[in-house]
């Protein structure tokens, strides 16, 4: 399917691995995620635009470049926050907007409950921070509100990813590009990816 990519990076499928080991505590489940996260940023912004520069050496000087795009993060609360501080620290920089959606467990449909956009974009660039792409519903949503606003270019990163979920963002907004650590098999009857890590926000936060 064009515009989803899937790491195949050794260092995202050993992180993954002890991420979706039961016997993962918080605290370690937590630094994964970061981790994680730093890697697919460094896959999801290969095509940002860059800016020529020159810069002065203590030998003389460098051709190089600077980012030319702003860059916004929109961690879909609660489970997208553990993966802001990772990609922060690759872009400390970037902007960060938060978005609250939760699933009507009965009918599995994301269900607006916080919204704390500026008036007008303020970046060039969005990315959309979640970790689970299950229902695939949320992260539509999301982008619904973000292209509602005026986002011009959005990219979502997730961990791990289902099929359907793929399939309902990409058929709902074809032009974002899905960045993911993997894709699992399915979704069960409850809407839970298979065989996944169980709820990414329970287990950060320790309330499951």
């Amino acid at each position: 399917m064009r515009n989803v990519y899937e790491s195949s990076h050794p260092l995202v499928k050993h992180k993954l691995t002890i991420l979706r080991d039961r016997e993962t505590k918080p605290k370690k489940f937590r630094e994964l995620i970061r981790e994680i996260a730093i890697l697919l940023a460094y896959e999801a912004t290969r095509d940002l635009a860059l800016a020529p520069t020159t810069v002065e050496t203590p030998m003389g000087k460098a051709p190089g470049a600077f980012l030319q795009e702003q860059i916004g993060l929109v961690p879909v609360l609660r489970a997208g926050l553990g993966m802001v501080e990772g990609v922060w620290e690759m872009m400390p920089g970037s902007e960060v907007w938060h978005i609250g959606l939760f699933r009507d467990e009965r009918t599995l449909k994301p269900v607006q409950y916080y919204n704390k956009l500026p008036v007008s974009p303020t970046v060039q660039v969005c990315i959309v921070l979640d970790p689970m792409l299950a229902t695939g519903g949320s992260a539509s949503a999301t982008v619904d509100i973000l292209k509602k606003w005026g986002a011009q270019r959005i990219k979502y990163m997730g961990i791990i990813a289902a099929p359907e979920g793929i399939k309902t963002l990409h058929d709902a907004h074809p032009d974002v590009d899905i960045h993911i650590a993997a894709v699992d098999e399915r979704l069960n009857e409850i809407g839970y990816i298979v065989p996944g890590l169980g709820d990414a926000g329970d287990r950060q936060f320790g309330t499951g």
